[in-house]
């Protein structure tokens, strides 16, 4: 009777209050989305910071690099799920995901302080890159601790859809990061914007971060993991453990392999590859292809707790392995849509309305530079704007309408893959060692193989000259993580944790 009392204890405490699991899901969401704030406005202004922190004299190859320094904070992000999901298995869950909060927002805050490469240099790139790393330390042990958190408050028969609301918050950050950088862009103009104003985005985060600090502080450790450290079976070695048990180690193989790795790409591709495409491929104007993702984004983020709840019924596997499935077949027809509509050798151009305008503006320096633009409008309500080298098409509000509904799409892929997961990787671990096994198999999937995404298009795009030669990457990655998913993955829905 007394080990049956024991074991009831932890299940009977993670079955909380209504207002104590809204309570808990609430602080653990604000922090997350926070975090993801702060790690998004990097990729959202990675166009300004290539011309801001690099070398000036080769534009493209300045925009691989932003994008290689925004992968490398993905890359970092296995080692931080090792560090910090080693402290989370050891000291506790809440103390560890106030560490990274405040370790993200510090790093965000200095980036927006650095000066650019025209005041010092190399160094302004070295002080980039060394800050992404911080940044994705940080976030490696965030996700593990808050999902980890959630769940091990939540009733089993509903873990998956409380567990959702924790991945709302990557998009939500996303969405917010984009809605404070519109807001910032349309309060000054273009020129103040490029030449300051994208620093603002960096500056707040210190704020927001403060106040998520002050509600993270005063929750409780999770009951699971107390009841288990006051009986004394806390992991020593976590590491060890997760890693040099053969079993433990072939979960986390088939974690990556067959969830993770797929679900990574698919998040990347519906969300930053999408706006990269519109801005880099497709030339769209910085305030419209915005606006159009925050819109996706906003339409699509519901679908999260959809299919969370929707996984509590069917299953986790079914839900995520039919999202990559999907994905992987359509990504080619609707890109190619959205190509259509930036291609302005298809449009008809209305000669009459072709003008040249000139304007001049103070610089960075304080020195005045004039530009010259030349203005096309064509037959559709498309108007290109060609500045030097640099192109900015504003399509038709039919049009934009349309791209909005392609990525909508996209993102409804994106909630397939990802509603489930934290619930999938949370279920599929003990207690003892949750933290460091699901964090190092979630950031190895999202990080390299899902971070490195736009990096990669990006160039495959450069080298090719085709616009679509960048959805190989993710449409075969995506279609190896089905296949191996379909092979090997366990559905432990609703068990006991």
């Amino acid at each position: 009777m007394k080990n049956s009392t024991s074991l009831q204890l932890p299940r009977k405490q993670s079955t909380p209050s209504t207002q104590n699991i809204w309570q808990v899901i609430l602080a653990s969401s604000a922090g997350t989305l926070i975090e993801w704030y702060d790690f998004y406005i990097f990729g959202s202004l990675a166009a300004i910071i290539a011309e801001k922190f690099f070398p000036p004299s080769n534009p493209t190859l300045a925009y691989i690099a932003t994008l290689a320094t925004f992968a490398v904070g993905f890359i970092v992000r296995p080692f931080g799920a090792i560090v910090f999901g080693r402290l989370g298995d050891m000291v506790g869950r809440k103390y560890t995901f106030l560490l990274t909060l405040i370790l993200m927002g510090g790093s965000t805050f200095a980036i927006g302080l650095i000066p650019s490469y025209h005041t010092i240099g190399v160094l302004a790139p070295i002080l980039v890159l060394v800050l992404r790393l911080l940044q994705g330390l940080a976030l490696g042990g965030e996700y593990g601790g808050a999902a980890t958190y959630v769940a091990e408050h939540s009733p089993n028969h509903r873990r998956g859809y409380y567990t959702s609301f924790i991945q709302t918050t990557a998009t939500l950050g996303l969405f917010v990061s984009l809605g404070v950088i519109l807001l910032t862009r349309m309060s000054m103009t273009p020129e103040d914007f490029n030449n300051y104003g994208w620093r603002i985005p960096f500056l707040l985060s210190v704020l927001l971060v403060l106040m998520s600090y002050y509600i993270r502080i005063r929750l409780h450790e999770s009951p699971l993991f107390a009841q288990m450290k006051k009986e004394g079976k806390t992991s020593t070695n976590p590491i060890k453990e997760s890693f040099g048990n053969k079993e433990n180690l072939k979960l986390v193989l088939i974690a990556l392999f067959g969830a993770a790795m797929g679900q990574g790409v698919v998040w990347y591709t519906g969300q930053f590859y999408a706006l990269s495409f519109l801005q880099k491929t497709m030339n769209i104007e910085f305030v419209q292809s915005n606006t159009i993702i925050a819109i996706a984004l906003l339409l699509g983020t519901p679908f999260f707790i959809f299919f969370g709840g929707l996984s509590d019924r069917i299953g986790r596997k079914k839900i995520m392995l039919t999202g990559m499935l999907v994905a992987a077949l359509a990504y080619y027809p609707i890109y190619g849509a959205m190509d259509r509509i930036g291609n302005t050798s298809q449009k008809t151009e209305d000669q009459a309305l072709y003008r040249i305008e000139s304007n001049s503006h103070k610089n960075e320096s304080g020195e005045i530079v004039t530009t010259t633009t030349r203005i096309h409008t064509y037959t559709d309500g498309s108007v290109l704007k060609e500045t030097g080298d640099k192109k900015e098409l504003t399509v038709s509000r039919m049009n934009s309408v349309w791209l909005v509904l392609l990525i909508f799409v996209q993102v409804i892929f994106v909630t397939m893959v990802y509603a489930p997961i934290a619930a999938f990787l949370v279920e599929l671990f003990p207690t003892r060692i949750r933290y460091t096994s699901m964090s190092l198999p979630y950031h190895i999937g999202n990080g390299v193989f899902g971070g490195l995404l736009p990096t990669i298009s990006t160039i495959l795009v450069a080298k090719s000259g085709n616009h679509l030669a960048g959805l190989i990457y993710p449409i075969g990655i995506a279609l190896i993580c089905f296949v191996v998913g379909l092979l090997y993955l366990k559905d432990k829905r609703g068990e006991a944790l």
